[in-house]
């Protein structure tokens, strides 16, 4: 699989059943993090890989209602940095932006080991990173919810859910995100 079927392929599929990870399908995620690139390659992105029962069963309890199908989860990713650990250049800060492009290597490389790799905002972040040994300054951007993409429909879904597992949610016109040469009202 090339990078733009990766791309094209990915989805944030919410039905998900289980599937092997193991510590040598970590090191690949991880690695290919790695890999990406950041202010003065400073790579502030840190990653706490949760995929033992016990850990995933406490880390269920942080997430937030609508999100009981993350349950299903085989590996959630706690995606955390600081803010000091990567570039601050006359008011532009990349912390966030780098760790940004790191995570998404990761959900690529899972796109192409056809896992879903979905990442989420409901959960509470306190509780996340007291569970996981996340320290209280950093700031914890995001869980990725890995699994495999299930045959059948969550019942857990809502209807919302439900019509963006049939049909990827519409996509915004390149018009009006992208201009050419300068910038433009729409």
């Amino acid at each position: 699989m090339d990078v733009q079927q990766a791309i094209r392929e990915r989805r944030a599929y919410r039905s998900l059943e289980y599937v092997e990870i193991d510590e040598e399908r970590v090191r690949d995620l991880a690695g290919n993090a790695q890999l990406a690139p950041s202010c003065f390659n400073n790579q502030p992105w840190r990653f706490v890989f949760a995929y033992e029962e016990a850990v995933l069963r406490q880390l269920r309890t942080a997430l937030s209602k609508g999100n009981e199908w993350a349950y299903q989860a085989s590996l959630i990713i706690a995606v955390h940095t600081r803010r000091d650990l990567d570039c601050d250049l006359k008011g532009r800060v990349y912390y966030l932006f780098d760790t940004g492009m790191a995570t998404a290597f990761i959900i690529l490389r899972a796109t192409e080991l056809g896992l879903v790799a979905h990442p989420i905002a409901g959960f509470d972040e306190a509780k996340a990173k007291e569970i996981l040994g996340i320290p209280e300054e950093m700031r914890l951007i995001t869980l990725v919810i890995v699994g495999k993409h299930a045959e059948e429909i969550s019942p857990v879904l809502s209807d919302k859910q439900i019509e963006w597992e049939k049909n990827r949610p519409e996509r915004m016109p390149i018009e009006q995100f992208a201009h050419m040469n300068r910038h433009r009202e729409a």
